[in-house]
């Protein structure tokens, strides 16, 4: 995948609190006997595993809590929750409550020693697109390294990072002992902008971040009347790149319905996106940020969907015809 732009003041920095390292450890060491699975992606709807590299994971929040979903999710997955591994790790816990945003996959993240990563760039992760990846280090050794877009990192035990996943990175364990860094992925929120430090105050007031709104609940009379069908580009639902929404392109048929978890956008593969209300007829993607929602306007005399990208202060947006279900 190729390099983006990035906005961000820096590749990485270090933010706020600091962490307990031992206790940390010892919350991690409740499941060392553990065989950790091994660490996979989540790419528009399908999870695939990695098994080239001793690159493992132990889930502590996941996809409906699920301790085997060693991926961070994305659009289409169940709604996030905490694992079963969580019970035994007090501090973790803590630390992760403490966090100020919708939290999706926490997981620790345990990379074998002598494996060197690939370059590569995950554009998703990235306050643009309303996502931030937090890192925070449990066991390291001078040995264990990132090159995050051309600088090379050793973060340390106690220490809390942001870095900025959608430049080029590529880590490496060359020693003898493994590395296991707790990552977290959160929602940007203003909240959350608050744990950078002072030099970051003016990218945060900026136009580049996309900050989330909070979710709310929806009545049986509002789930109920957005229900309707349209045609929109083939791509709405694929969010591994920042796509266009007008021009030629071909379009194909959606619909949003009511199911017995909430409403839902239905593909055209038959695959259910949920969907997560956030006011005035707005949706996002459950398992998604705010750079990708759906507002339905079904009650005038010429009913309609608005679709909008949004990347930092870039918009895209389309409105197409909707016909309101029975």
């Amino acid at each position: 995948m190729n390099a983006q732009e990035s906005s961000t003041p820096a590749e990485a920095v270090r933010l706020l609190p600091t962490l307990d390292a031992d206790r940390l450890l010892a919350d991690l060491m409740t499941a060392r006997d553990h065989l950790w699975d091994e660490q996979s992606s989540y790419t528009n709807g399908r999870v695939s595993r990695w098994a080239e590299q001793d690159w493992r994971c132990l889930a502590v929040r996941s996809p409906g809590g699920d301790k085997t979903r060693t991926d961070p999710g994305g659009p289409g997955s169940v709604e996030f929750a905490d694992t079963e591994w969580l019970d035994h790790m007090p501090y973790v816990r803590e630390t992760l409550r403490s966090i100020p945003g919708p939290l999706y996959a926490a997981r620790f993240m345990d990379l074998g020693p002598g494996v060197i990563g690939y370059p590569h760039c995950d554009p998703k992760f990235a306050p643009d697109w309303g996502m931030a990846r937090l890192h925070m280090p449990v066991i390291t050794q001078e040995e264990a390294s990132l090159d995050l877009d051309g600088v090379i990192h050793r973060w340390q035990p106690g220490e809390f990072w942001f870095g900025d996943f959608s430049r080029r990175h590529q880590i490496q364990n060359v020693g003898t002992e493994h590395r296991v860094h707790l990552v977290v992925d959160v929602l940007v929120t203003p909240e959350l902008a608050e744990l950078f430090p002072a030099e970051w105050a003016d990218y945060f007031n900026g136009s580049d971040v996309l900050y989330n709104r909070p979710a709310v609940a929806t009545t049986e009379a509002e789930r109920k009347a957005a229900r309707c069908s349209f045609e929109a580009p083939e791509h709405l639902l694929e969010i591994e790149v920042f796509g266009s929404l007008v021009g030629p392109q071909p379009r194909v048929s959606f619909s949003i319905e009511d199911t017995s978890r909430g409403l839902a956008v239905r593909s055209p593969q038959d695959h259910l996106f949920p969907l997560e209300a956030t006011g005035e007829g707005r949706y996002r993607l459950v398992g998604w940020s705010d750079e990708r929602t759906l507002t339905t306007k079904l009650d005038g005399a010429r009913p309609e969907v608005e679709l909008t990208y949004r990347k930092g202060d870039r918009v895209d947006w389309l409105t197409v015809p909707a016909t309101p279900a029975a």
